[in-house]
């Protein structure tokens, strides 16, 4: 009896490992080559990418203010700053999602642009459940303008398996210019936007995937606003 369990032990833990060692390394090896000859991937800043490469969520925003102004428009707008990622924090947000409690904060996975990751993120929840909702991460663009930043806003839908790698991850909802607006449009509850326009054909690829299998579309359009600062 006393073998079988250790059999069994044994077995689990092999199990353990060849689901990490393909979902965390073969499998996003293997991705990575298949989109590398995607054009999206390459129409930086268009699409953000993952600290394994791999593509990921479309850029869609653009603000200009400085950090001050964005983080109180934000705010008003009823945004929260994400807090930073940690086995903590992912063990709350697990524990969360199970007994449905609300996580107003919870972190968001790290996306790159301009080769670093987010300089900050919001999020605002959908419901008491950590699974869903709105986000949006920003980085500083270093364009001539001194204070432009460039989002990407999407839509947390649920938690599950990445179907690329079999990562757990949030899935996205697909509709991303949805999200784009739903930014704009809490901005311009906030009192904040001196003006909002939208730059046509940002996007030449209007449809695509990110790292976790997830598709998204869009009518090419970049949403931007202009903050009053105080």
């Amino acid at each position: 009896m006393q073998a079988k369990k250790h059999y069994w032990l044994w077995a689990l833990a092999v199990i353990a490992v060849c689901y990490l060692l393909l979902a965390y390394v073969v499998a996003p090896h293997a991705w990575k080559r298949v989109t590398s000859i995607h054009p999206s991937v390459h129409d930086v800043p268009n699409v953000t990418l993952g600290a394994d490469g791999l593509p990921g969520d479309p850029v869609n925003l653009t603000i200009h203010g400085d950090e001050a102004t964005l983080r109180a428009a934000m705010a008003e707008a009823g945004w929260t700053v994400a807090d930073p990622l940690g086995l903590r924090d992912d063990a709350r947000i697990v524990l969360d999602t199970l007994a449905h409690r609300g996580y107003s904060s919870a972190p968001v996975s790290k996306l790159y642009l301009f080769g670093r990751i987010e300089d900050i993120a919001f999020e605002m929840p959908i419901g008491a459940d950590p699974s869903r909702r709105h986000h949006v991460r920003f980085w500083r663009s270093g364009a001539s303008e001194p204070f432009r930043w460039l989002g990407a806003a999407t839509l947390d839908k649920s938690v599950g398996l990445a179907h690329t790698t079999g990562q757990i991850t949030h899935h996205i909802g697909a509709d991303v210019d949805k999200e784009r607006d739903h930014v704009l449009a809490s901005l311009d509850d906030s009192g904040r936007v001196l003006r909002r326009w939208y730059v046509a054909d940002f996007h030449k690829e209007r449809n695509g995937k990110n790292a976790g299998g997830d598709l998204w579309r869009t009518d090419g359009r970049l949403g931007a606003a202009r903050l009053r600062p105080d």
